[in-house]
Order: structure tokens, then C-alpha cells, then sequence
């Protein structure tokens, strides 16, 4: 029993620098998505007035030289969606695809939110033993060093699950109102083909 408890106790301690190595990728990971996350959402506060402007007159617009401007995805499934010109079909392949978009573009977010957390407490309970057995001993700057080790880990991975979860709910809003508004335009649009 004793060498299967040490075989355990290895394998956990020999995963403590993979599991630093991850957590400091996540946290580099989830500060570039922390600044692309910004610019979309400046993108997006500057342009928001006249994509609002196109769905409220889209009946006295000609949508077809419409584009809004820092918002390539749902320009795209806009152009996409004008050129199928009434084709039922069609324009449900292109919002079918622009939700398969935005879950992809929600994909980090969305594993940064689990992923971070978890990491977090492995990197929380490895140096742990190490901490108990440096305790037993009277070794306190053992025990100390990896208690450090154990706080900071928590810290960094709650941090990058705190960027990941809010980026994904308001991305989230973001995107359920680009379908929204898509599926809006592709009704008016059909009607204007229809009448």
C-alpha cells in the first residue's frame, strides 16, 4: 500500500509545473481576449446607432449598399442573407452558420470560464501535501513556500474564469441580438420580395 500512496504522491507533484505552465498560458490567454473583448465592445458602441438606424427604416433603405462597420461577422451574414434574394432556404443556412460563428467565436471564452477554475485548484491541492509533510516535520519555510504556491495558483485561476465567464454572458447578449436582428432583416427582406 505504501508504494502505491508513493506512486500517487509523484505522479501529483510531478504535475505541479505542467499545471503552473497552463496557468500562466490561461492568464496570457485570457488578457488577449480581455483586449479583443474591448475592442469589440468599443466596435461595437460606435456602431450600434446605425445598425439600429437600418432595421428601424430597412422598408425605405436600399439594404443592399448597407454595411455596418466594425461588425464583420454579422456584415457578412447581412450581405449573405441580402443576396439570397427571398430564398427560404438559403437564409436559413445563413443564420444556421452565423450561430455555428458565434459559437465558435464563444468557444474561449466559454473554456477559459471552466478550464481556469480547475487548473486553479489542481494547482491549489499539489502543494498541499508538500505544505502537510513540511508542517510535520517542523520545516515551516517548506511549508510556507508551498502554501504561496497553493494561494497564488487559486488566485490565477479564478481570475482567468472571471474574465472567461464575463466575456461569454456579454458576448452571449451580443450575439443573440446580431441573430435577432438578422432574422428581422431576412422577414422584411422576404416581404419586400413577396409584395
Amino acid at each position: 500500500m505504501n508504494s502505491v500512496t508513493n506512486i500517487l504522491y509523484w505522479i501529483s507533484t510531478g504535475l505541479l509545473i505542467p499545471v503552473i505552465a497552463i496557468l500562466l498560458f490561461g492568464f496570457v490567454r485570457a488578457l488577449t481576449l480581455l483586449g479583443s473583448f474591448f475592442g469589440m465592445y468599443i466596435s461595437r458602441i460606435k456602431h450600434e446607432k446605425k445598425q439600429q438606424n437600418l432595421i428601424e427604416n430597412i422598408a425605405n433603405e436600399n439594404v443592399e449598399n448597407y454595411i455596418v462597420k466594425g461588425n464583420k461577422t454579422f456584415n457578412t451574414h447581412l450581405q449573405r442573407i441580402v443576396n439570397a434574394k427571398g430564398n427560404d432556404l438559403f437564409i436559413e443556412k445563413v443564420l444556421a452558420d452565423f450561430e455555428i460563428a458565434s459559437e465558435k467565436e464563444l468557444g474561449s471564452s466559454k473554456s477559459l470560464t471552466k478550464l481556469g477554475p480547475m487548473i486553479g485548484l489542481m494547482g491549489t491541492l499539489i502543494p498541499m501535501g508538500p505544505a502537510l509533510v513540511g508542517l510535520a516535520q517542523g520545516d515551516i519555510s517548506s511549508m510556507a513556500q508551498n502554501m504561496q504556491v497553493a494561494f497564488s495558483t487559486t488566485v490565477v485561476g479564478l481570475f482567468i474564469g472571471a474574465i472567461g465567464y464575463v466575456t461569454q454572458l456579454v458576448k452571449q447578449r451580443w450575439f443573440v441580438a446580431d441573430i435577432n436582428n438578422l432574422e428581422h432583416i431576412a422577414n422584411l427582406l422576404k416581404q419586400k420580395t413577396n409584395a
